[in-house]
């Protein structure tokens, strides 16, 4: 088979079948052996590696995998897609194509049906329009992975990797870095893309922790402390945790951040996530004195 990276073959492949590109599913398929070859490079894939890919397309991404790992599950969710699949990857024995929808399919059955006890490393390009809620599953669900190497919208990406007293710090960054540890493989221009996408990307591998970044009480009130805060980020810490859906009131608040040394005229955008740790075991503290 040859490269189904080549804009020729895509193109090709496309009119054969009569394929029309989804806004709805966010397609947008690679066509640059460099940038696939730095996403397999990026996350370090070896011949004992097995993988979970999300959004194959015509498989273009797949078919490098392949070249490396020892196996590959490709989870699609456009049915029209799996006859193009089974002709354009047909000739690899270690490729298996999984018709569903990875926000929907049972992932812990999954792996342990294909992969046994080994955790997978997932690898996409991810739709952009779903790219959160596929990451947040995967970590929220402890879904046994080692890493995510994801090609993701560059305002995203910027948002995951970012530290405190940053613009681009926020919640998402605080989530994902109490799960992973981020950083960034490329940044990948529209170019490379068929169609082209509106934005730049960015390719980045999350690192999944073995334990969590900070020790917390109540990993609830720590994600709910993190919410309210950049809820209303303009706010001092003292009235954004307050008005809040934590359920205390300004006094408890401000007793908590006496606690945890936190200056209550703070903003959420100046704490890194040791410090919101604290906070938050300071106000499950006090929930509990309650």
């Amino acid at each position: 088979m040859s490269s189904l990276s080549s804009p020729r073959v895509v193109k090709e492949i496309i009119e054969k079948h009569q394929f029309k590109f989804s806004k709805g599913l966010g397609q947008n398929f690679l066509i640059d052996d460099n940038i696939l070859d730095k996403i397999v490079e990026g996350a370090d894939i070896t011949e004992n590696d097995v993988v979970i890919e999300v959004g194959p397309g015509i498989g273009t991404l797949t078919q490098h995998i392949a070249e490396t790992a020892k196996k590959v599950v490709a989870i699609e969710i456009d049915d029209r897609l799996i006859p193009i699949l089974k002709e354009t990857l047909g000739e690899y024995d270690n490729i298996e194509v999984v018709h569903g929808d990875v926000l929907k399919v049972d992932l812990k059955t999954l792996i342990k049906e294909h992969f046994g006890d080994q955790k997978p490393k997932v690898v996409a390009n991810l739709p952009y329009y779903v790219t959160t809620p596929i990451i947040m599953r995967f970590l929220e669900e402890s879904i046994p992975v080692s890493d995510l190497v994801v090609m993701i919208q560059k305002e995203v990406a910027d948002r995951m990797v970012s530290e405190s007293n940053c613009k681009a710090y926020g919640a998402l960054s605080v989530a994902v870095q109490y799960y992973c540890k981020p950083m960034v493989v490329t940044k990948v221009p529209p170019s490379v893309f068929i169609p082209q996408p509106k934005v730049e990307s960015t390719v980045i591998r999350l690192q999944v922790r073995e334990e969590p970044a900070v020790t917390v009480e109540n990993t609830k009130i720590f994600f709910n402390t993190v919410k309210s805060g950049f809820g209303k980020r303009r706010k001092t810490l003292l009235n954004a945790l307050s008005s809040g859906n934590l359920g205390l009131g300004k006094e408890q608040v401000k007793e908590a951040l006496e606690q945890a040394g936190i200056d209550p005229k703070r903003r959420a955008e100046s704490l890194d996530i040791e410090e919101f740790a604290v906070l938050a075991n300071a106000l499950h503290s006090i929930k509990q004195q309650n």
